[in-house]
């Protein structure tokens, strides 16, 4: 269900959909209001959702949307502006599943492919989440639907699924002590983040902390501003020739590439304007590989929840130098592809539940090698 006042935005986003043999458009609506009136008729797997609509907004029928039907996916769609930031960003904690921004203009060519790639990749990854939980919640009635359970598997308290875990190969700890934490996320990462970055403030106290999300610009802004709210420390997004510090948090600006560098006995912050990576900018790669030349094997890597592989290279290179990789596991992941690459491809010293993550922190950065 495509719900936008853009007759011109409702057209190209039907027009892509269409062309995929997995998906099918139900309805195209103008407001917000036709969504909330027409739900239950049209009964849609996935909704992208306009902020700014007559009527009846985004923001305001996102939870009357979610009060009809409980499973829906929601991919909030907006210009990027401050307060479009802010909208999407509340949206997450709302019970939307992710948020995209639109191209200032669908006649540059650049920005519409960017942004059919992305939407098309959302719109299948969380679809096909949301019908695997309704197959598993229908066989398991006393699970929670909708976005109650996803607060449940953002938490890390969902019960686990009847079918027998996955064994993945495990690797022990690195040998040295890490002397920086390094985080990788993308979708469902906004949300992971803030649950992460409130429980490990004694590592934030004493270690470096850098994080990228794929994330574009503006949105880093509002970003930083609430990890620096839910740490109680600072955070901000990282500026070119700083140096890394403990008792803060780096986070990656929007449409550049973090890395790290060695300048005499300080590392620094490196920003770059080139092509994306892995699809990203900012891209979790670059700022894995980069730390090894810095930090050498005292790396502790964390790659939570998103779409895609990024992190699984720069996973190895930091493993195959002594440093280690935790990623988020499957229940307690909006999408399984980042921290799932890592797990198959057997980097990890531990593949954990997203509230088991902080607490193992909290011990290894201590001292701990268990």
């Amino acid at each position: 269900m495509v719900v936008d006042d853009s007759v011109v935005i409702r057209g190209m986003i039907s027009r892509w959909i269409g062309a995929e043999p997995d998906m099918e458009v139900v309805a195209s609506l103008r407001t917000g209001l036709d969504a909330v009136n027409q739900l239950e008729r049209i009964n849609p797997d996935v909704a992208v959702l306009d902020i700014e609509m007559p009527d009846l907004d985004g923001i305001s029928a996102l939870p009357q949307l979610l009060a009809k039907k409980r499973d829906l996916v929601i991919i909030m769609a907006s210009t990027l502006t401050r307060r479009n930031a802010e909208i999407s960003l509340k949206a997450l904690s709302l019970g939307a599943s992710d948020y995209i921004p639109k191209p200032e203009s669908t006649r540059e060519a650049t920005a519409a492919e960017t942004f059919r790639h992305d939407l098309i990749q959302k719109i299948r990854h969380l679809g096909a989440k949301a019908r695997r939980s309704a197959i598993h919640t229908t066989a398991n009635p006393t699970l929670a639907p909708g976005h109650d359970r996803q607060r449940a598997v953002a938490a890390g308290t969902a019960p686990a699924p009847a079918a027998a875990p996955v064994q993945f190969v495990r690797r022990p700890l690195g040998l040295l002590p890490p002397k920086v934490l390094l985080i990788g996320s993308s979708t469902g990462g906004p949300q992971a983040l803030m649950t992460l970055v409130a429980e490990i403030g004694p590592v934030i106290d004493r270690f470096p902390v850098l994080i990228t999300q794929h994330m574009p610009p503006t949105f880093t802004t509002i970003l930083a501003e609430h990890l620096a709210r839910t740490s109680k420390r600072p955070a901000h997004e990282a500026v070119d020739g700083e140096v890394v510090k403990a008792g803060q948090i780096h986070l990656a600006p929007g449409g550049r590439h973090m890395r790290v560098a060695r300048h005499g006995i300080d590392a620094v912050i490196t920003l770059d304007d080139g092509p994306p990576v892995n699809f990203c900018k900012p891209a979790v790669d670059p700022m894995f590989t980069s730390a090894i030349e810095v930090w050498q094997g005292s790396i502790m890597s964390v790659i939570l929840t998103g779409m895609g592989s990024d992190g699984m290279r720069g996973g190895k290179e930091i493993v195959a130098a002594g440093g280690s990789v935790i990623a988020q596991d499957e229940a307690s992941s909006v999408v399984w592809g980042m921290p799932g690459a890592a797990a198959n491809a057997g980097i990890c010293a531990a593949v954990l539940p997203l509230n088991q993550i902080a607490p193992k922190l909290v011990r290894v950065f201590s001292g701990d090698r268990s």
